[in-house]
């Protein structure tokens, strides 16, 4: 058996999926976006990023159907053309729509869903507060789903950007269509009336130094905590908000750090190309932990998953499950991987 199958049982449910998701809302960054996303899963051997075309921000107002169509066939365009090159990788294409209680969302979904359905790995669903705006969301991607004739339900990532979102983050993430909780900093500061500063959002290293930046400020803490918290409560994937300082790779580089090794986050946010590098390097695993967590899992298999001995210490299936996921995080990053793991990796398991 898979060593996924074997060993993560509930925790399988998420599948597999990029540590970074990348967002843009204008038809020529779009493109560029599903281009690089072309690119990198070559020189990678796998997607390692997920492209989120925006319809929520990157709509203009009163135009939001016309938008809504341009993104439905850029996202089919992108697939046909990923099953027009020999050995070419699928994409994973994501669309964010409007909330639930956006006078767009119905139409929204309806274009999405109904024109590309079939190719999207997912839909985004923004400013949700409660299990009601999930399923409020199941229904519409359900019925357009019938429509189009989707074999398979479509899963939803959910936003959540208010401290009754925060509150409500247990239950939204157990609803079973949830597959993953990202959290909108911004937003969520700024349903705080002005309690909380502006230079709570950043993660610059004036704000850092001040001690009231995204990583410090105790009710932005809190809300990063309870949706990681959440997430893993339910096996699904926490995702971390955006770096606006998007010029600062050092900023990029320190966030994501401290997003996936202190906060529990497996997943953040993009909104610039150069964004994307430094959140693969930051969220995957060293050379020295890849190649032990090889050396284990190779070990567990021809030992039909029982307890082991290595390099002096016992190894079972707990510790299994760690390296397994050590090996996860390489592969959804890009890094090589020793060849005799490799081979768990030939087919995608989504």
């Amino acid at each position: 058996m898979h060593p996924r199958d074997v060993l993560l049982g509930a925790q399988a449910a998420a599948g597999f999926m990029p540590v970074c998701d990348h967002y843009s809302g204008v038809e020529a960054r779009m493109r560029k976006s599903l281009d690089l996303q072309a690119a990198m899963s070559q020189e990678f051997g796998a997607c390692v990023f997920d492209v989120s075309l925006d319809c929520e921000d990157g709509a203009p107002v009163g135009g939001e159907l016309e938008h809504a169509r341009m993104v439905v066939d850029l996202a089919n365009q992108a697939y046909i053309a990923s099953k027009n090159v020999a050995n070419a990788i699928s994409p994973r294409i994501a669309v964010r729509v409007h909330p639930v209680d956006h006078p767009a969302f119905a139409a929204d979904v309806a274009a999405i869903v109904g024109g590309a359905g079939d190719v999207l790995c997912h839909l985004m669903v923004p400013k949700v507060e409660s299990v009601a705006d999930v399923e409020a969301a199941v229904r519409a991607v359900d019925a357009a789903s019938v429509k189009l004739g989707r074999a398979t339900a479509l899963p939803l990532h959910v936003l959540i950007e208010s401290p009754g979102a925060v509150h409500q983050a247990f239950a939204i993430a157990a609803h079973p269509r949830v597959l993953s909780l990202s959290f909108g900093v911004m937003d969520f500061v700024s349903a705080h009336g002005g309690a909380i500063p502006a230079s709570a959002m950043a993660s610059d290293a004036a704000s850092i130094a001040r001690g009231i930046g995204q990583f410090s400020h105790p009710l932005v803490v809190r809300a990063k905590l309870e949706i990681a918290s959440a997430c893993h409560a339910s096996a699904k994937v926490p995702s971390h908000c955006v770096v606006t300082e998007f010029s600062d790779t050092a900023a990029m580089r320190t966030a994501a750090l401290r997003a996936s090794r202190e906060f529990g986050f497996t997943r953040m946010w993009s909104i610039h190309p150069s964004q994307i590098r430094p959140i693969l390097e930051a969220m995957a695993p060293a050379e020295t932990e890849i190649e032990a967590a090889a050396k284990i899992v190779v070990s567990a298999d021809r030992a039909h998953w029982a307890p082991i001995q290595m390099d002096g210490r016992l190894h079972d299936r707990a510790s299994y499950r760690y390296f397994w996921q050590v090996l996860e995080r390489a592969h959804q990053t890009g890094r090589l991987l020793p060849e005799d793991v490799q081979v768990y990796f030939s087919t995608p398991r989504h």
